[in-house]
């Protein structure tokens, strides 16, 4: 593909051009080929890169800017969302169901937004969830699986990855309890790749990529995550 690297499978897991070099149109296009082998997506994710494309074309990496994150503390929750969770009308646990979340995630979307899953990347995630590496949030009405989130965590950075809901409010619940969980155990970034006006209203902002990637290589530094399965605090659920 003209204009960026091409990775042979067989390179070294770290083999990505540096994220400078990423296109400006379509933004932050970097590079294609490799694989979704456990070490090359987290090689990735630690240089601020992840894959994204579609079925019939080769992996794609991508490292946008600026990169959309959620800071610390900056989930925003209305009250009309508040009420919802002081009221208990959903129930939230982490990595109960990985591979029932990443399924929703790969449901077809109405409004076409995020990320549509191939089957090699839903194979993916899942040997990476198997590591304790990936990781999941299940937002429950009932028995029902209502809606949730998974991502990448290392060391003090996660690393969103899609969202579903079938339920009105799920997903925003799943980043609400989340976004709290994160803070008690001290992450310094919720990445969330590149913005919506969903993912706006929810209180999430623009940084430079090179601020982003500031954040990456402090909060990996001797890579010390959670430890998991994940389990939510008791505070993590308070409205």
């Amino acid at each position: 593909m003209s204009g960026i690297a091409w990775i042979d499978a067989r390179a070294p897991a770290c083999a990505f051009p540096d994220p400078s070099r990423a296109l400006r149109h379509p933004n932050g296009l970097l590079a294609a080929g490799g694989d979704l082998g456990p070490e090359r997506l987290i090689a990735a994710y630690k240089r601020g890169i992840f894959p994204w494309y579609s079925a019939g074309e080769p992996i794609l990496w991508w490292s946008p800017d600026p990169r959309t994150v959620f800071l610390p503390g900056g989930v925003h929750v209305s009250r009309r969302l508040a009420r919802r969770l002081r009221r208990g009308e959903f129930g939230v646990t982490l990595d109960r169901d990985f591979a029932a979340v990443v399924r929703g995630c790969a449901e077809p979307r109405r409004d076409h937004e995020g990320t549509w899953l191939t089957p090699e990347m839903q194979q993916a995630y899942c040997r990476l969830h198997a590591l304790g590496v990936a990781h999941s949030v299940e937002v429950w009405a009932g028995d029902e699986l209502a809606g949730g989130l998974y991502g990448v965590a290392l060391g003090r950075v996660f690393f969103g990855e899609s969202m579903f809901r079938r339920r009105s409010d799920a997903s925003k619940v799943a980043l609400a309890v989340l976004s709290r969980q994160l803070r008690l155990w001290n992450f310094l970034v919720f990445d969330c790749q590149v913005g919506s006006p969903h993912l706006y209203r929810m209180g999430a902002v623009d940084i430079p990529r090179q601020r982003f990637l500031e954040l990456v290589q402090r909060g990996t530094l001797g890579d010390r995550p959670a430890p998991g399965p994940w389990r939510l605090d008791d505070q993590a659920g308070a409205s």
